[in-house]
């Protein structure tokens, strides 16, 4: 089965800069979508930015212009490079993949990881 590890959460003043990275590991052919949501204390789980095999990238409304999500995809890794950063931006980030490719024939989808946490604070 895929998992998903992510890193590099952690404190960070107003202003500053974060990289969060994501590996999937297991027996990976391709992965079709890698990208990174959200939720913060008491509110839903939302979509920040996401990122098909084809180099294709969406963003929420909020990141767009601080935040790069890029991909390895010979290391099965995302990344997401957050610049700017503001108390909003303080969340549990969490890694997903989704159509995995595990076999000639065979996919796994919506993996989760277990969530880092960001905290925007001074």
């Amino acid at each position: 089965q895929v998992q998903l590890v992510e890193s590099g959460g952690g404190l960070v003043q107003p202003g500053g800069s974060l990289t969060l990275s994501c590996a999937a590991s297991g027996p990976i052919f391709s992965i079709r979508t890698m990208g990174w949501h959200r939720q913060a204390p008491g509110k839903q789980r939302e979509l920040v930015a996401t990122m098909l095999s084809d180099g294709s990238t969406n963003y929420a409304d909020s990141v767009k212009g601080r935040f790069t999500i890029s991909r390895d995809n010979a290391k099965n890794t995302v990344y997401l490079q957050m610049n700017r950063l503001n108390s909003e931006d303080t969340a549990v980030y969490y890694c997903n993949a989704d159509r995995i490719r595990v076999g000639l024939t065979s996919y796994e989808y919506d993996r989760w990881g277990q969530g880092t946490q960001v905290t925007v604070s001074s």
